[in-house]
């Protein structure tokens, strides 16, 4: 039981080291500004100066379509381990994913309801 609590330890140990020892090797051989002047320093876009106001909102609708595309895509994979093994999981298993489709319109439903779906 010990040696089951030493694992543990071990991987803690791991894991709250190597965020730091990376964190640390960064911060030694990252460029510094001071060295390379003030032009060097200033951020880069593409060659071009940015003018008037540098903060840009995203319009809600980007995140809601890309949120809908995260849902359908993991249904996709759901779908695909269950088809694999439709044939030994019965009834019940058939049940489950009507259950799980029929949720899964709903949502369907409600985002093309308001609109979530339609590109601006």
């Amino acid at each position: 039981m010990l040696l089951d609590f030493g694992n543990i330890g071990l991987l803690l140990l791991v894991a709250l080291v190597f965020p730091l020892l990376a964190l640390g090797t960064a911060f030694f051989i990252r460029p510094r500004p001071r060295q390379h002047g003030i032009e060097k320093s200033l951020p880069y876009e593409c060659g071009v100066d940015t003018v008037g106001e540098t903060w840009v909102q995203f319009r809600a609708s980007y995140f809601l379509y890309a949120l809908v595309f995260v849902a359908f895509d993991i249904e996709t994979v759901f779908l695909y381990l269950w088809a694999i093994k439709f044939q030994q999981l019965g009834k019940f298993a058939f049940i489950e994913m009507f259950i799980f489709l029929s949720i899964l319109l709903v949502g369907l439903g409600y985002a093309w309801k308001k609109g979530a779906l339609e590109w601006k």
